[in-house]
């Protein structure tokens, strides 16, 4: 497979709005006196083509590595600020850099869409084997990063990340890496997912605090629930046509039509989801299997939706449905009932694939 960026060199890197907007975005002296953005990246990507571990992986994982790398601080640029205290942070940079690194390498590379996955969850977990610790729920935010990320990887992008900068506690943060290492293996997910018994105990843990990863509930699904997920126009109704012949489909697009809402209006879009929610229930009371057919493309609107489903213990398959990005506009010039480019375009940035934990099982359905 072709390297995803073929000249490597900095200076050839700067033909890149994303690269170039690195200089001069100011860090914390701190824990970043090295200087801006930009003296960090290259600092941490000279680091991480150094390491003994990284000239150990496949060429693949070579380049899927070094791209999360050049992108783990991107969206530093719009997140950077001075805090009441004086200090310049940059809260929400890796979740947001990780969409917009999506985006890119979803609109300006050709490359499988499980390497942009693996580039996805790197940028978006990059700091937590340095920090993972203070979280919350340590265990739980290893093992879901373990179901998004390849752990080694990350830990090594973590490595480069703490040996590329100037600070005081640089040993502190290497034994910290130590101890996201250990927790991995510990939990059997170092450099793969971590193994569940089954779909629902995989699902169940991931919804309720203090479950074990090793329980395995009761199998009592009462139903079924198939939920698509993807940007307007990438074949999300083909899909079902497909594969779900004669299943009944509650379907937002079209219940819009109907009653004729824009899109835009929020206050018609309100209605329109509270009658396909009430049509969705009548199907979970009876126990009828049934597909939910709209963009679905944030994981807050999944999780709102899956935590009503849930109540009345349905299956419930999430399928992600995507095309190449030049296959998505002409599909959408082409459709009946087009979705405007602005439109189109605004999918794509605010877009969150779905998580393999989201749902009890998740198909990507990706051409």
């Amino acid at each position: 497979m072709k390297p995803i960026i073929t000249d490597k060199n900095w200076d050839s890197l700067q033909k890149y709005d994303w690269v170039s907007d690195m200089n001069s975005v100011p860090q914390s002296p701190v824990h970043h006196a090295e200087g801006d953005v930009a003296v960090h990246t290259q600092m941490v990507l000279h680091e991480l083509v150094n390491l003994p571990e990284f000239a150990e992986l496949p060429e693949d994982a070579k380049e899927i590595v070094w791209v999360a790398t050049l992108m783990h601080d991107i969206e530093k640029r719009s997140t950077t600020r001075v805090d009441e205290d004086g200090h310049i942070v940059s809260p929400g940079h890796s979740k947001k850099g990780a969409q917009t690194a999506g985006s890119i390498l979803y609109r300006d590379f050709t490359i499988p869409f499980e390497w942009r996955q693996q580039v996805i969850g790197l940028v978006r977990y990059h700091g937590l084997p340095l920090w993972g610790l203070e979280k919350r729920d340590p265990v739980k935010a290893v093992i879901q990063a373990s179901l998004e990320v390849n752990t080694e990887w990350l830990y090594l992008l973590a490595k480069a990340d703490a040996l590329g900068r100037t600070c005081a506690d640089t040993a502190s943060l290497l034994e910290r890496l130590e101890f996201f290492r250990e927790l991995c293996m510990e939990q059997g997910c170092w450099g793969k997912p971590r193994y569940f018994a089954s779909n629902l105990a995989k699902f169940s843990y991931f919804r309720k605090d203090n479950q074990s990863p090793d329980f395995t509930p009761f199998e009592n699904t009462l139903s079924e629930v198939v939920m698509v997920s993807g940007i307007a126009g990438s074949g999300k109704d083909h899909y079902l046509a497909k594969n779900y012949p004669g299943l009944p489909v509650v379907s937002l697009d079209e219940m819009r039509r109907a009653q004729k809402v824009d899109r835009n209006d929020s206050k018609g879009n309100g209605r329109i989801i509270q009658a396909a929610m009430e049509q969705a229930k009548k199907y979970l009371r009876k126990g009828d299997a049934f597909a939910w057919n709209a963009t679905n493309i944030t994981a807050q609107m999944r999780e709102q939706l899956i935590d009503q489903f849930a109540v009345y213990k349905p299956k419930i398959t999430l399928v992600y449905v995507e095309v190449p990005y030049a296959k998505l506009l002409a599909q959408n010039k082409n459709r009946e009932h087009p979705v405007p480019t602005i439109a189109l375009e605004r999918m794509i940035d605010k877009l969150e694939i779905p998580k393999v934990w989201e749902a009890h099982e998740v198909n990507y359905v990706a051409t």
